[in-house]
């Protein structure tokens, strides 16, 4: 069974459809990336899954659970966590702040992920008491990685994680998405950096028009002759 599903998405905003029967899946301790050109639906993909959308049609599976239109609140609690592109950190608090938010609907003791959280990030732990709002963007995009993962989710969902980014630390950011898959972690990422999201993800899928039109090892999709010029309008 896998760990998310999507079963024949219909999905959209009011009278427009932009998903027009969107399968996909993300085994645990996998990274998938969804690939494709601007206006493909990878990001309607996105808010269709985290319920932040409802479908029109079709279903959404977490867990062998059918959680299709369920609000955001219900997925968090189902371990689901969603890093948006933007605005995905409290600027005006500080690090350790952020973090504490990120368990806001914990009952029991967090510190254990608080720690692992520190552990992979070690720059978060050095400047745990910074305001969120002074650091760079290699380091808002970890402590908002690491604001979800406050939840110990069993699936990631990660929006352009690479996005203004310099080359170094975009490396440096799929390297991290790479580790956490490896806690057993599913890991379902929406990129345009298309080259260096395939090369840590074990599955891609390329979209265009609101449909899947290709889905192969991410190996195998990286290695493609003619994919940019075919589907990521390069």
């Amino acid at each position: 069974m896998s760990l998310l599903e999507t079963q024949s998405v219909h999905s959209g905003y009011g009278e427009t459809e932009i998903l027009h029967g969107v399968s996909l899946h993300v085994e645990p301790g996998e990274v998938v990336v969804i690939i494709g050109p601007n206006g493909a639906g990878k990001s309607t993909v996105m808010k269709t899954v985290f319920g932040l959308l409802r479908p029109t049609s079709g279903h959404v599976i977490l867990d062998g659970e059918d959680i299709s239109g369920l609000r955001p609140d219900k997925l968090v609690g189902r371990g689901m966590s969603y890093v948006p592109q933007t605005d995905n950190v409290f600027a005006s608090l500080t690090i350790q702040e952020n973090l504490e938010m990120g368990a806001f609907i914990r009952r029991d003791d967090y510190s254990a992920a608080l720690q692992a959280v520190f552990e992979r990030f070690p720059v978060l732990y050095e400047r745990r008491r910074v305001r969120a709002g002074t650091l760079s963007g290699g380091e808002r995009q970890m402590l908002a990685m690491g604001k979800a993962l406050m939840l110990e989710p069993k699936l990631l969902l990660l929006d352009e994680p690479s996005a203004g980014l310099a080359p170094r630390l975009v490396e440096e950011i799929f390297v991290k998405v790479g580790q956490i898959a490896e806690t057993g972690v599913g890991v379902l990422i929406i990129e345009q950096n298309a080259k260096q999201a395939l090369k840590i993800a074990q599955r891609g899928y390329v979209m265009a028009m609101g449909e899947i039109r290709l889905e192969d090892a991410g190996a195998t999709l990286l290695a493609h002759p003619d994919l940019a010029s075919l589907y990521l309008g390069a």
